[in-house]
């Protein structure tokens, strides 16, 4: 096999990664609310039904922001049903998943949720503008941020909140671009009322950051006309554009798979590029950055059965994908491509949190555990933080189906503040090992503090209830740093993180 090579060099950066790269998303689906993050009388749970081997998870993964409360479901969100005195919210009929939703866990929770977290824990909180608008908009807004003495702000102090939430990072709805939404739009209706919506929002608070929707897959017959129209009506009043990803190997092909970011990386470039077309067009030096606010592996073909044979249940099990090894490499690869376009998406949210295509799973009153997906991740969130170095690889390929030529090495690189530097690297080839070797040009690491890899014999290994740790990370050996250069050898299909110093 062919040796992989790129070189490093603090001249050639991307740019510094944000943290909010690192979000995720809980939205009221299946068990990732009722029975994942909230089960009151769980042996684990707080005074207000939080699990605490979930928390105890969500802290070790390392996510910043969490978008709530969808997702589809926002679509037909009244906030008002989610506040106040818990056995006083009302039932509702949730007709994105064909589900009952009781408003036990609401607003209020979330928050304290997110709170329990941590400080690094962001609000990002969803709008509905699929069946509601402005008014609502508004009054969320007041509700959930204004000190006091407003009608909506009193309220929330007399529902037991006295402080405000501070929500500061709010999405203009979901996905408006698609038949299945509740209330879709066409992209000059679904312009408009977000336009209004920031117009009023900022009347408020001028400092409210906001995310417009774009397409919700790149595969979308409007794609790239949606989102030229809607910033037509946007530009100067949003910060973000939205996209949503979402892979798996469809017809056996494994191949196409493995080279998801691929198609990743083109669909960013090609948001960025409509962005800065609009931004000429007016005459703008603004730039609009990217919110990748639902990405994932996700097997979406089992979907629409699962859902259309529902009757109306509270909290069913859906989306219950159980992630192999193969699963990891590629939410691993995915990472990376995020992290090779940090200077353009400043907020990404893996979808979702707890058992809903999530990296933690749980049983109702049992235990919690990782999936395989939960190590990139983790590992990502906690030394992807700093200047993103400018990776150029010269690799062997493969062919696929659907993506053509493709690099068997995907990598990208991060410089720390303390000048520590963090390679991340997935070998495609399902067979090969692949050697590696990086030339470090002015960087100062002079040692290999460790080189962690995901990888397995079998890649269809999991984590179940019956054997949570089956897949872990293992240390790889034989990896140097001598005269600044970097070698190592990726073992087939694997997600490595080499940390030097």
């Amino acid at each position: 096999m062919r040796t992989a090579r790129f070189t490093l060099d603090p001249a050639f950066t991307v740019g510094t990664v944000d943290p909010r790269l690192f979000g995720s998303f809980v939205e009221h689906l299946g068990r990732c609310v009722y029975t994942g993050v909230f089960e009151p009388g769980h042996p684990t749970a707080d005074a207000d039904g939080i699990r605490g081997d979930v928390l105890d998870l969500v802290r070790e993964l390392g996510v910043t922001a969490v978008r709530y409360p969808g997702g589809n479901f926002v679509s037909g969100y009244r906030w008002e049903d989610s506040v106040g005195p818990a056995e006083e919210r009302p039932r509702r009929l949730d007709l994105a998943w064909r589900s009952t939703e009781t408003n036990r866990f609401g607003l209020s929770e979330y928050i304290s949720f997110l709170r329990k977290i941590g400080p690094q824990a962001e609000p990002m909180m969803a709008l509905n503008l699929g069946t509601r608008g402005v008014a609502e908009a508004l009054q969320l807004q007041e509700y959930a941020n204004h000190p006091g003495g407003t009608a909506l702000s009193d309220l929330r102090v007399r529902h037991g909140d006295k402080d405000p939430f501070g929500i500061r990072l709010w999405c203009l709805g979901n996905e408006m671009d698609g038949p299945w939404q509740t209330g879709h739009k066409t992209a000059a209706e679904y312009g408009r009322i977000a336009a209004e919506t920031a117009r009023a929002m900022r009347q408020i608070d001028p400092g409210v950051q906001l995310v417009a929707c774009g397409s919700s897959g790149r595969s979308m017959p409007t794609f790239a006309e949606w989102e030229a129209t809607v910033l037509q009506e946007t530009y100067d009043l949003v910060d973000h554009i939205s996209l949503h990803a979402y892979y798996e190997p469809l017809d056996g092909d494994v191949d196409s798979f493995l080279a998801s970011a691929v198609d990743m990386e083109t669909f960013i470039e090609d948001v960025v590029a409509t962005c800065d077309h609009v931004g000429a067009r007016l005459k703008s030096r603004k730039k609009i950055n990217l919110s990748f606010d639902e990405w994932n592996v996700w097997y979406m073909s089992r979907t629409q059965e699962q859902v259309s044979a529902l009757d109306w249940p509270e909290a069913p099990r859906l989306l219950e994908d159980n992630y192999s090894v193969m699963d990891a490499v590629v939410l691993g690869s995915l990472l990376i491509a995020l992290l090779r376009h940090a200077d353009r998406v400043t907020v990404a949210c893996l979808a979702q949190l707890v058992n809903v295509i999530a990296p933690i799973m749980t049983e109702p009153g049992g235990p919690a555990w990782r999936q395989t997906t939960f190590f990139p991740f983790a590992q990502a969130s906690k030394y992807g933080r700093g200047q993103v170095l400018d990776v150029r690889v010269d690799s062997p390929t493969y062919d696929t189906e659907k993506y053509g030529e493709a690099d068997l090495l995907h990598a990208t690189a991060v410089r720390g503040e303390d000048g520590t530097v963090t390679v991340f690297a997935v070998n495609r080839s399902r067979t090969e090992p692949l050697p590696l070797d990086v030339a470090l040009n002015g960087l100062g690491p002079t040692s290999v503090v460790e080189h962690s890899v995901l990888a397995d014999a079998d890649p269809d290994a999991r984590n179940t209830l019956a054997e949570p740790g089956r897949v872990v990370p293992h240390t790889a050996e034989g990896t140097t740093l001598d005269g600044g250069r970097l070698t190592a050898v990726l073992e087939p299909l694997s997600w490595n993180v080499i940390r030097l110093a």
